[in-house]
């Protein structure tokens, strides 16, 4: 096939070129050496260390790429594709954003684990690839919230309550896993929906029509 003609008729693959973009300059800020302000608050002191929730916390990386490559294939109704999309990246560079100019960090991760198991092992795993900086606001908990909405409200989900159902329940264990893994405060998970809030009203409510074809493409 013609590559032009290819990227004439699937535009929106162009969306992943932002993705080695984050990964870049979030792998740069979290090899950043600088002061950062800790954050922390007394909830978090209420929420016991549990290592059962490693099992959503990792299930977020396959709920955004399987949700994501769904939409991206629903070519009849675009729309959906790219409100995803395009709230995803609003979230992600606005928190690297906000980590640069306000470096953060949590540290109320366990010395030691009081037992062994398969689930410690895993969560040793992510300590050990995932430094415990750039914290707040929670990308975990934005894109999950993100991918649930985009997820719910498309065209051919939106009427499937069971399915819903069970993307919220998904989305709200991966939303309390980061805060029983210990990999984010209490006040990372409210910022990271507050931060949602505020896109989900621009994206879905006041430039709906974002991804919607063109008259003239519809006559066609």
């Amino acid at each position: 096939m013609n590559f032009k003609k290819f990227l004439l008729n699937n535009k929106h693959i162009l969306f992943i070129l932002y993705l080695p973009i984050y990964l870049f300059c979030f792998g740069w800020l979290e090899k950043r050496d600088i002061p950062c302000t800790t954050i922390h608050c007394i909830v978090d002191d209420w929420i016991p260390f549990c290592e059962l929730f490693v099992i959503p916390y990792v299930l977020w990386f396959f709920y955004v790429a399987v949700v994501v490559i769904y939409l991206y294939f629903q070519k009849e109704h675009l729309e959906d594709f790219y409100h995803c999309v395009i709230t995803l990246i609003l979230g992600m560079s606005t928190c690297l954003f906000i980590y640069f100019i306000f470096p953060n960090a949590q540290n109320m991760r366990p010395e030691h684990f009081t037992r062994t198991n398969i689930f410690t092992d895993i969560v040793q795993f992510i300590y050990a690839s995932d430094t415990n900086t750039n914290v707040l606001p929670s990308i975990h908990v934005y894109n999950a919230i993100a991918i649930h909405i985009a997820f719910a409200t498309s065209h051919n989900f939106r009427n499937r309550k069971g399915w819903r159902m069970a993307s919220r329940i998904l989305c709200i264990l991966i939303c309390l896993s980061t805060m029983f893994l210990k990999q984010h405060s209490f006040l990372d998970v409210v910022s990271g929906i507050a931060l949602y809030a505020i896109f989900y009203v621009l994206v879905y409510r006041i430039f709906p029509s974002i991804g919607q074809p063109r008259k003239a493409d519809t006559k066609k």
